[in-house]
């Protein structure tokens, strides 16, 4: 396995999305307060929603070689979320988004954010990439808060999905290790 497949983090473990996480992930999406944080409207995914989402996230991994990671408590091996680097429109152009998203029995340990800052540290080290966006609705500052403790700045409220968001981006020349 590649180290943009499997990786570790100060308390989690990181693999490459594979269909056999599909349960976990259904799960997640099943979780009205988890989904409320992924710009889903109008209630949880279906199950044929999640093999969507995830045949979608399957094949950008084939095609772009990275993608979205499940992640794991380091010692009890718990599924924690997923998070990665996936390819989007951002307001309407192109651009490398840092995702993630978490059970929200894993909210506020500052999982979100070591989650975040790994994914900004592969895609400036390991992938080269120039810059990155990330994005969440208006209403959620916990996500925001996230994003600037990676160092991302706000650029600008887009409309989304048809749900008000924040947009904020990181070049790789504002980007500093932590």
């Amino acid at each position: 396995m590649s180290a943009l497949e499997a990786f570790s983090t100060a308390r989690m473990q990181a693999e490459r999305l594979r269909a056999e996480h599909e349960t976990e992930i259904y799960a997640m999406h099943q979780n009205p307060r988890v989904i409320a944080t992924l710009t889903k409207h109008g209630g949880t995914l279906s199950a044929q929603e999640t093999a969507q989402w995830m045949q979608r996230h399957l094949d950008h991994w084939d095609q772009h070689g990275f993608g979205l990671w499940v992640f794991r408590h380091q010692t009890t091996g718990d599924f924690i979320g997923r998070g990665g680097l996936v390819h989007t429109l951002a307001v309407g152009t192109a651009a490398i988004e840092l995702a993630y998203g978490l059970l929200d029995t894993a909210w506020k340990q500052g999982l979100a954010t070591e989650m975040a800052r790994v994914g900004v540290q592969i895609g400036f080290e390991q992938l080269t990439l120039p810059e990155l966006v990330c994005f969440t609705l208006t209403t959620n500052l916990a996500s925001q808060r996230v994003m600037q403790k990676a160092g991302f700045r706000y650029e600008r409220d887009f409309v989304h999905v048809g749900l008000p968001h924040v947009l904020y981006r990181i070049n790789a020349s504002q980007w500093q290790p932590t």
